[in-house]
Protein backbone atom coordinates (compact mmCIF):
# COMPACT_ATOMS: atom_id res chain seq x y z
CA UNK A 1 0.00 0.00 0.00
CA UNK A 2 1.84 3.64 -1.09
CA UNK A 3 -0.08 5.77 -2.60
CA UNK A 4 -2.15 8.41 -0.91
CA UNK A 5 0.66 10.05 1.54
CA UNK A 6 -0.72 13.65 1.98
CA UNK A 7 -4.23 12.40 2.23
CA UNK A 8 -3.53 9.63 4.81
CA UNK A 9 -1.20 11.97 7.09
CA UNK A 10 -4.20 13.95 7.36
CA UNK A 11 -6.19 10.56 7.92
CA UNK A 12 -3.64 9.38 10.87
CA UNK A 13 -3.38 13.18 12.39
CA UNK A 14 -6.96 12.43 13.43
CA UNK A 15 -7.54 9.40 14.66
CA UNK A 16 -7.79 9.77 18.49
CA UNK A 17 -6.00 8.83 21.30
CA UNK A 18 -4.22 5.47 22.02
CA UNK A 19 -5.47 3.12 24.58
CA UNK A 20 -3.09 2.14 27.78
CA UNK A 21 -0.94 -1.00 27.77
CA UNK A 22 -3.20 -3.88 28.37
CA UNK A 23 -1.41 -6.03 30.61
CA UNK A 24 -0.72 -9.79 29.08
CA UNK A 25 -2.29 -12.10 30.51
CA UNK A 26 -3.02 -16.23 30.04
CA UNK A 27 -6.52 -16.82 28.86
CA UNK A 28 -8.93 -17.80 31.50
CA UNK A 29 -10.99 -20.91 31.37
CA UNK A 30 -14.07 -20.29 29.40
CA UNK A 31 -17.46 -22.03 29.56
CA UNK A 32 -18.25 -23.61 26.06
CA UNK A 33 -20.75 -21.27 24.20
CA UNK A 34 -22.52 -22.64 20.79
CA UNK A 35 -22.92 -20.25 18.19
CA UNK A 36 -25.66 -21.36 15.48
CA UNK A 37 -27.10 -20.08 12.65
CA UNK A 38 -24.53 -17.91 10.89
CA UNK A 39 -23.79 -18.39 7.09
CA UNK A 40 -19.90 -19.97 8.06
CA UNK A 41 -17.23 -19.17 5.90
CA UNK A 42 -14.24 -21.66 6.99
CA UNK A 43 -11.20 -19.92 5.05
CA UNK A 44 -10.01 -22.76 3.56
CA UNK A 45 -12.04 -22.41 0.01
CA UNK A 46 -14.92 -24.73 0.49
CA UNK A 47 -18.21 -23.58 -0.33
CA UNK A 48 -19.54 -21.69 2.90
CA UNK A 49 -21.85 -23.64 5.47
CA UNK A 50 -25.55 -22.33 5.86
CA UNK A 51 -27.22 -22.34 9.25
CA UNK A 52 -24.12 -23.38 11.02
CA UNK A 53 -23.55 -24.34 14.77
CA UNK A 54 -19.59 -24.04 16.11
CA UNK A 55 -18.53 -24.76 19.88
CA UNK A 56 -16.07 -22.47 21.68
CA UNK A 57 -14.41 -23.74 24.88
CA UNK A 58 -11.23 -22.69 26.06
CA UNK A 59 -10.15 -20.54 23.24
CA UNK A 60 -10.57 -22.94 20.82
CA UNK A 61 -13.05 -24.43 18.09
CA UNK A 62 -14.87 -27.53 19.39
CA UNK A 63 -17.31 -29.76 17.00
CA UNK A 64 -18.24 -27.78 13.83
CA UNK A 65 -20.87 -28.62 12.15
CA UNK A 66 -24.40 -27.86 10.74
CA UNK A 67 -27.56 -26.51 13.61
CA UNK A 68 -29.08 -29.56 14.90
CA UNK A 69 -26.05 -31.54 14.79
CA UNK A 70 -24.00 -30.00 17.40
CA UNK A 71 -25.27 -30.39 20.72
CA UNK A 72 -24.85 -28.27 23.34
CA UNK A 73 -22.02 -28.83 25.80
CA UNK A 74 -24.26 -29.35 29.87
CA UNK A 75 -23.21 -25.80 31.03
CA UNK A 76 -22.71 -24.20 27.82
CA UNK A 77 -24.30 -21.07 26.22
CA UNK A 78 -25.80 -20.79 23.27
CA UNK A 79 -25.69 -17.58 21.01
CA UNK A 80 -27.87 -17.30 17.71
CA UNK A 81 -26.13 -15.62 15.09
CA UNK A 82 -29.16 -16.21 12.55
CA UNK A 83 -28.79 -13.85 9.65
CA UNK A 84 -25.35 -13.49 10.46
CA UNK A 85 -22.05 -14.76 8.41
CA UNK A 86 -18.92 -16.16 10.41
CA UNK A 87 -15.30 -16.08 8.52
CA UNK A 88 -11.74 -16.13 10.14
CA UNK A 89 -10.08 -13.53 11.82
CA UNK A 90 -8.06 -12.13 8.82
CA UNK A 91 -3.86 -12.22 9.71
CA UNK A 92 -1.90 -9.15 7.98
CA UNK A 93 1.69 -10.45 6.95
CA UNK A 94 3.06 -6.40 6.48
CA UNK A 95 3.12 -3.94 8.89
CA UNK A 96 5.27 -0.99 10.41
CA UNK A 97 3.75 -0.45 13.83
CA UNK A 98 4.91 1.72 16.57
CA UNK A 99 6.08 4.91 14.73
CA UNK A 100 2.89 6.97 14.52
CA UNK A 101 1.36 8.36 17.30
CA UNK A 102 -2.03 9.68 17.88
CA UNK A 103 -1.73 11.47 20.60
CA UNK A 104 0.88 13.92 19.63
CA UNK A 105 0.33 13.13 16.00
CA UNK A 106 3.63 12.29 14.61
CA UNK A 107 6.18 10.26 13.14
CA UNK A 108 9.18 9.14 15.15
CA UNK A 109 11.31 6.59 16.32
CA UNK A 110 10.37 7.68 19.35
CA UNK A 111 6.81 6.67 19.61
CA UNK A 112 7.97 3.16 19.46
CA UNK A 113 6.98 2.42 22.86
CA UNK A 114 4.71 -0.70 24.42
CA UNK A 115 1.87 1.71 25.10
CA UNK A 116 1.54 3.36 21.55
CA UNK A 117 2.52 -0.60 19.64
CA UNK A 118 -0.32 -2.34 22.12
CA UNK A 119 -3.09 0.76 21.23
CA UNK A 120 -2.03 -0.42 17.38
CA UNK A 121 -2.52 -4.19 18.01
CA UNK A 122 -6.03 -3.04 19.80
CA UNK A 123 -6.77 -1.64 16.47
CA UNK A 124 -6.33 -4.44 14.39
CA UNK A 125 -8.35 -6.90 16.63
CA UNK A 126 -10.81 -4.39 16.26
CA UNK A 127 -11.29 -4.61 12.93
CA UNK A 128 -11.36 -8.25 12.72
CA UNK A 129 -7.49 -8.69 12.34
CA UNK A 130 -5.62 -11.75 14.43
CA UNK A 131 -2.39 -11.42 14.08
CA UNK A 132 0.35 -9.13 12.11
CA UNK A 133 3.97 -9.84 10.79
CA UNK A 134 6.06 -6.56 11.46
CA UNK A 135 8.91 -6.79 8.61
CA UNK A 136 12.03 -5.02 9.14
CA UNK A 137 11.73 -1.79 11.25
CA UNK A 138 11.37 -3.19 14.89
CA UNK A 139 13.55 -2.12 17.43
CA UNK A 140 15.30 -3.82 20.51
CA UNK A 141 13.55 -6.07 22.84
CA UNK A 142 10.18 -4.39 22.61
CA UNK A 143 8.60 -6.75 19.68
CA UNK A 144 10.03 -9.80 21.07
CA UNK A 145 8.40 -9.62 24.09
CA UNK A 146 5.19 -8.21 23.01
CA UNK A 147 5.41 -12.04 20.55
CA UNK A 148 5.40 -13.72 23.86
CA UNK A 149 3.17 -12.05 26.33
CA UNK A 150 -0.34 -10.94 23.63
CA UNK A 151 -2.46 -9.20 25.80
CA UNK A 152 -6.45 -9.94 25.88
CA UNK A 153 -7.63 -7.77 23.04
CA UNK A 154 -4.52 -7.50 21.00
CA UNK A 155 -3.51 -9.06 17.53
CA UNK A 156 -0.47 -11.39 17.50
CA UNK A 157 2.64 -9.84 17.12
CA UNK A 158 5.28 -11.73 14.83
CA UNK A 159 8.31 -9.90 14.06
CA UNK A 160 11.34 -9.94 11.11
CA UNK A 161 13.24 -7.48 13.92
CA UNK A 162 15.82 -5.38 12.17
CA UNK A 163 15.99 -5.49 8.19
CA UNK A 164 18.55 -5.87 6.18
CA UNK A 165 19.92 -3.47 3.52
CA UNK A 166 22.98 -0.88 2.05
CA UNK A 167 23.38 1.36 4.62
CA UNK A 168 20.31 3.79 4.71
CA UNK A 169 19.08 2.92 2.20
CA UNK A 170 15.87 0.69 3.61
CA UNK A 171 12.84 2.04 4.26
CA UNK A 172 12.22 5.67 2.60
CA UNK A 173 11.23 7.57 5.77
CA UNK A 174 14.24 9.06 8.20
CA UNK A 175 12.92 8.22 11.39
CA UNK A 176 13.08 4.69 9.72
CA UNK A 177 16.49 4.99 8.01
CA UNK A 178 18.49 3.91 11.36
CA UNK A 179 16.32 0.67 12.00
CA UNK A 180 17.51 -1.57 9.93
CA UNK A 181 21.27 -3.15 9.90
CA UNK A 182 23.54 -1.50 7.15
CA UNK A 183 25.98 -3.82 5.27
CA UNK A 184 28.05 -2.96 2.84
CA UNK A 185 30.67 -6.66 2.64
CA UNK A 186 29.11 -10.67 2.71
CA UNK A 187 30.17 -11.27 6.31
CA UNK A 188 28.39 -7.80 7.21
CA UNK A 189 25.58 -9.98 6.08
CA UNK A 190 26.21 -12.97 7.20
CA UNK A 191 26.81 -11.36 10.64
CA UNK A 192 23.07 -9.79 10.80
CA UNK A 193 21.76 -12.80 10.11
CA UNK A 194 23.44 -14.63 12.85
CA UNK A 195 21.89 -11.88 15.27
CA UNK A 196 18.72 -12.11 14.07
CA UNK A 197 18.62 -16.16 14.06
CA UNK A 198 19.72 -15.94 18.04
CA UNK A 199 16.75 -13.83 18.72
CA UNK A 200 14.75 -16.48 16.53
CA UNK A 201 12.74 -13.81 14.51
CA UNK A 202 9.53 -15.04 12.38
CA UNK A 203 11.43 -13.86 8.86
CA UNK A 204 14.37 -11.89 7.69
CA UNK A 205 13.57 -9.01 5.76
CA UNK A 206 15.85 -7.00 3.01
CA UNK A 207 15.30 -4.41 0.47
CA UNK A 208 17.05 -4.40 -2.90
CA UNK A 209 15.25 -1.35 -4.28
CA UNK A 210 16.67 2.13 -5.14
CA UNK A 211 13.68 4.33 -4.72
CA UNK A 212 13.64 5.80 -7.91
CA UNK A 213 17.38 5.70 -8.54
CA UNK A 214 18.07 8.01 -5.14
CA UNK A 215 19.94 5.70 -3.08
CA UNK A 216 21.93 1.98 -4.01
CA UNK A 217 20.30 -1.30 -3.65
CA UNK A 218 21.67 -4.27 -1.64
CA UNK A 219 24.08 -5.92 -4.35
CA UNK A 220 23.26 -8.91 -5.74
CA UNK A 221 26.21 -10.67 -3.89
CA UNK A 222 25.26 -9.04 -0.41
CA UNK A 223 21.44 -10.75 -0.70
CA UNK A 224 22.70 -13.73 -1.89
CA UNK A 225 25.15 -14.19 1.34
CA UNK A 226 21.74 -13.10 3.60
CA UNK A 227 19.86 -16.24 2.00
CA UNK A 228 22.25 -18.53 2.03
CA UNK A 229 22.76 -17.75 5.79
CA UNK A 230 19.38 -17.94 7.00
CA UNK A 231 18.72 -21.20 4.86
CA UNK A 232 21.72 -22.45 6.57
CA UNK A 233 20.14 -21.16 9.86
CA UNK A 234 16.13 -22.45 9.09
CA UNK A 235 14.97 -18.65 8.70
CA UNK A 236 13.62 -17.53 5.69
CA UNK A 237 13.78 -14.45 3.64
CA UNK A 238 11.73 -11.93 2.24
CA UNK A 239 12.47 -9.27 -0.26
CA UNK A 240 11.10 -5.72 -0.77
CA UNK A 241 11.48 -5.11 -5.01
CA UNK A 242 10.25 -2.72 -7.25
CA UNK A 243 11.48 -4.19 -10.25
CA UNK A 244 10.96 -7.15 -12.32
CA UNK A 245 14.77 -8.13 -13.13
CA UNK A 246 15.37 -7.98 -9.55
CA UNK A 247 12.41 -9.87 -8.51
CA UNK A 248 14.20 -12.66 -11.17
CA UNK A 249 17.39 -12.53 -9.83
CA UNK A 250 16.32 -13.21 -6.31
CA UNK A 251 13.77 -15.98 -7.43
CA UNK A 252 16.81 -17.44 -8.46
CA UNK A 253 19.21 -16.65 -5.24
CA UNK A 254 16.15 -18.97 -3.42
CA UNK A 255 14.09 -15.93 -2.02
CA UNK A 256 11.30 -17.19 -0.03
CA UNK A 257 8.89 -14.28 -0.48
CA UNK A 258 7.87 -11.24 -1.74
CA UNK A 259 6.81 -8.05 0.62
CA UNK A 260 4.91 -6.30 -2.99
CA UNK A 261 4.48 -6.99 -6.11
CA UNK A 262 6.28 -6.38 -9.05
CA UNK A 263 6.21 -2.33 -9.38
CA UNK A 264 8.06 -1.28 -12.59
CA UNK A 265 6.63 -3.85 -15.56
CA UNK A 266 4.07 -6.68 -15.83
CA UNK A 267 5.41 -9.46 -15.17
CA UNK A 268 6.19 -12.19 -18.31
CA UNK A 269 5.76 -15.72 -18.32
CA UNK A 270 9.89 -16.22 -17.04
CA UNK A 271 8.71 -14.37 -13.93
CA UNK A 272 5.76 -16.60 -13.09
CA UNK A 273 7.94 -19.94 -14.33
CA UNK A 274 10.29 -19.30 -11.73
CA UNK A 275 7.55 -18.74 -8.93
CA UNK A 276 6.16 -21.70 -10.67
CA UNK A 277 9.21 -23.93 -9.77
CA UNK A 278 9.20 -23.47 -6.47
CA UNK A 279 5.98 -23.49 -5.33
CA UNK A 280 6.34 -22.70 -1.70
CA UNK A 281 7.94 -18.94 -2.83
CA UNK A 282 4.86 -16.56 -2.26
CA UNK A 283 3.63 -13.28 -2.89
CA UNK A 284 2.20 -10.42 -0.54
CA UNK A 285 0.57 -8.39 -3.37
CA UNK A 286 0.45 -5.00 -1.22
CA UNK A 287 -1.62 -3.38 -3.89
CA UNK A 288 -1.09 0.72 -4.18
CA UNK A 289 -3.74 2.73 -1.56
CA UNK A 290 -6.92 3.81 -2.75
CA UNK A 291 -8.24 6.52 -0.64
CA UNK A 292 -11.12 6.54 1.62
CA UNK A 293 -14.69 7.17 0.02
CA UNK A 294 -17.61 8.42 1.19
CA UNK A 295 -18.71 4.39 1.64
CA UNK A 296 -15.72 4.12 3.89
CA UNK A 297 -16.46 7.11 6.29
CA UNK A 298 -19.04 4.66 8.58
CA UNK A 299 -16.10 2.72 9.45
CA UNK A 300 -13.54 4.93 9.73
CA UNK A 301 -15.99 6.91 11.89
CA UNK A 302 -15.84 3.87 14.75
CA UNK A 303 -12.11 4.81 15.63
CA UNK A 304 -12.06 8.60 14.62
CA UNK A 305 -13.32 11.25 16.52
CA UNK A 306 -16.24 12.94 15.15
CA UNK A 307 -15.06 16.35 14.81
CA UNK A 308 -12.20 14.74 12.58
CA UNK A 309 -14.73 12.10 10.33
CA UNK A 310 -16.03 15.65 8.97
CA UNK A 311 -12.70 17.05 7.89
CA UNK A 312 -12.39 13.48 6.50
CA UNK A 313 -16.27 14.16 4.90
CA UNK A 314 -15.02 17.43 3.45
CA UNK A 315 -11.48 15.71 1.87
CA UNK A 316 -14.01 13.11 0.30
CA UNK A 317 -16.20 15.80 -1.16
CA UNK A 318 -13.41 17.09 -2.79
CA UNK A 319 -12.55 13.99 -5.13
CA UNK A 320 -9.86 11.31 -4.46
CA UNK A 321 -6.76 11.43 -6.31
CA UNK A 322 -6.51 9.38 -9.84
CA UNK A 323 -4.85 5.99 -8.79
CA UNK A 324 -1.30 5.52 -9.55
CA UNK A 325 -0.15 3.30 -12.97
CA UNK A 326 1.73 0.95 -11.04
CA UNK A 327 -1.91 -0.30 -9.77
CA UNK A 328 -3.03 -1.29 -13.06
CA UNK A 329 0.19 -3.04 -13.66
CA UNK A 330 0.46 -4.91 -10.24
CA UNK A 331 -3.46 -5.60 -10.70
CA UNK A 332 -2.43 -7.45 -14.37
CA UNK A 333 0.41 -9.42 -12.62
CA UNK A 334 -1.40 -10.43 -9.94
CA UNK A 335 -4.30 -11.80 -11.74
CA UNK A 336 -1.58 -13.86 -13.82
CA UNK A 337 0.18 -14.62 -10.76
CA UNK A 338 -2.49 -16.70 -8.61
CA UNK A 339 -4.65 -17.93 -11.88
CA UNK A 340 -0.61 -19.67 -12.84
CA UNK A 341 -1.38 -20.99 -9.37
CA UNK A 342 0.93 -18.85 -6.90
CA UNK A 343 0.93 -18.65 -3.31
CA UNK A 344 -0.70 -15.58 -2.71
CA UNK A 345 -0.84 -14.26 0.99
CA UNK A 346 -2.04 -10.76 2.31
CA UNK A 347 -0.58 -7.90 3.73
CA UNK A 348 -1.11 -3.78 3.81
CA UNK A 349 2.15 -1.99 4.95
CA UNK A 350 0.38 -0.82 7.62
CA UNK A 351 2.05 1.89 9.51
CA UNK A 352 3.16 3.72 6.57
CA UNK A 353 -0.18 5.07 4.58
CA UNK A 354 -3.81 4.58 5.24
CA UNK A 355 -4.94 3.67 8.80
CA UNK A 356 -4.35 1.05 11.14
CA UNK A 357 -7.26 -1.59 10.47
CA UNK A 358 -9.08 -0.03 7.65
CA UNK A 359 -6.13 -0.55 5.36
CA UNK A 360 -6.91 -4.84 5.41
CA UNK A 361 -10.05 -4.20 4.33
CA UNK A 362 -9.12 -1.74 1.29
CA UNK A 363 -6.63 -4.15 0.47
CA UNK A 364 -8.98 -7.03 0.40
CA UNK A 365 -11.31 -4.56 -1.77
CA UNK A 366 -8.16 -4.14 -4.11
CA UNK A 367 -7.37 -7.73 -4.25
CA UNK A 368 -11.01 -8.13 -5.83
CA UNK A 369 -10.70 -5.40 -8.11
CA UNK A 370 -7.13 -7.08 -9.54
CA UNK A 371 -9.25 -10.51 -10.42
CA UNK A 372 -9.79 -12.62 -7.55
CA UNK A 373 -12.83 -13.80 -6.64
CA UNK A 374 -13.96 -12.57 -2.82
CA UNK A 375 -13.53 -16.22 -1.51
CA UNK A 376 -9.83 -16.40 -3.29
CA UNK A 377 -9.03 -12.75 -0.84
CA UNK A 378 -10.75 -14.41 1.70
CA UNK A 379 -8.27 -17.62 1.20
CA UNK A 380 -5.14 -15.65 0.76
CA UNK A 381 -6.07 -13.37 3.77
CA UNK A 382 -6.52 -16.32 6.16
CA UNK A 383 -5.38 -19.73 6.29
CA UNK A 384 -2.86 -18.71 3.17
CA UNK A 385 -1.08 -16.34 5.64
CA UNK A 386 -1.49 -18.16 8.50
CA UNK A 387 0.06 -21.28 7.06
CA UNK A 388 2.67 -18.47 5.44
CA UNK A 389 3.65 -16.94 8.77
CA UNK A 390 3.55 -20.38 10.95
CA UNK A 391 0.39 -19.78 12.65
CA UNK A 392 -1.12 -23.25 12.09
CA UNK A 393 -3.42 -22.80 14.80
CA UNK A 394 -5.19 -20.07 13.15
CA UNK A 395 -6.96 -19.00 9.90
CA UNK A 396 -9.09 -21.23 9.79
CA UNK A 397 -12.37 -22.53 11.55
CA UNK A 398 -12.09 -26.29 12.30
CA UNK A 399 -11.98 -28.36 15.57
CA UNK A 400 -8.98 -27.27 17.48
CA UNK A 401 -8.15 -24.51 16.46
CA UNK A 402 -7.96 -21.12 18.17
CA UNK A 403 -11.17 -19.76 18.04
CA UNK A 404 -10.11 -16.05 15.98
CA UNK A 405 -13.41 -15.13 14.11
CA UNK A 406 -15.37 -12.50 13.04
CA UNK A 407 -19.30 -12.01 12.93
CA UNK A 408 -20.47 -9.73 9.86
CA UNK A 409 -23.62 -8.14 9.31
CA UNK A 410 -23.03 -9.54 5.63
CA UNK A 411 -22.05 -11.94 3.31
CA UNK A 412 -18.95 -11.04 1.74
CA UNK A 413 -18.83 -13.59 -0.99
CA UNK A 414 -21.58 -11.61 -2.16
CA UNK A 415 -19.28 -8.71 -1.75
CA UNK A 416 -15.64 -8.18 -0.37
CA UNK A 417 -16.74 -4.69 1.70
CA UNK A 418 -18.65 -6.77 3.57
CA UNK A 419 -15.81 -7.78 5.47
CA UNK A 420 -16.48 -3.73 6.95
CA UNK A 421 -19.52 -4.68 8.19
CA UNK A 422 -18.27 -6.20 11.81
CA UNK A 423 -21.03 -7.31 14.26
CA UNK A 424 -18.40 -8.89 16.82
CA UNK A 425 -14.65 -9.86 16.92
CA UNK A 426 -13.07 -12.99 18.70
CA UNK A 427 -9.76 -13.88 19.48
CA UNK A 428 -8.55 -16.95 21.19
CA UNK A 429 -12.22 -17.46 21.91
CA UNK A 430 -12.68 -14.41 23.84
CA UNK A 431 -14.61 -11.28 22.55
CA UNK A 432 -13.12 -8.04 22.08
CA UNK A 433 -14.80 -5.26 23.72
CA UNK A 434 -15.09 -3.09 20.54
CA UNK A 435 -17.15 -0.31 22.53
CA UNK A 436 -14.61 0.46 25.28
CA UNK A 437 -12.20 0.37 22.74
CA UNK A 438 -14.19 2.91 20.23
CA UNK A 439 -15.01 4.70 23.18
CA UNK A 440 -11.16 5.39 24.07
CA UNK A 441 -10.71 6.63 20.84
CA UNK A 442 -13.13 9.08 20.42
CA UNK A 443 -14.99 6.94 17.91
CA UNK A 444 -18.73 6.09 17.78
CA UNK A 445 -21.01 3.28 16.20
CA UNK A 446 -22.78 3.78 13.10
CA UNK A 447 -25.45 0.77 14.27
Amino acid sequence: MGLVRALVACLLVVAGWSMQAAQPTSPATQTAVLFEGARLIAGDGRSPTENSAFIVENGRFGQVGRRGTVPLPQGARRIDLTGKTVMPALIDLHSHLGYYDVKTMTNSAQNYTRANLIDQLNRYAYHGIAATLSLGLDRGELPFQLRATPGTETALFRTAGRGIAWPNAGPRADYWRDAPYGVTTESEARAAVRELAAQKVDVVKIWVDDREGTVPKLPAALYRAVIDEAHTRKLRVVAHVYYLADGKELLRAGIDGFAHGIRDLEVDEEFIGLFKARPEVFLIPNLPDRAPGASDLGLLSETFPSEQVAALRAAVAKGAPVRPRSFDVQARSLAKLSAAGVRIGFGTDAGVGAPIGWSAHAELADMVEAGLSPGQAIVAATVTSAAILKLDQHGVVASGKSADFVVLDANPLETIVNTRRISAVYLRGSEVDRAKLRTGWGGHSTD
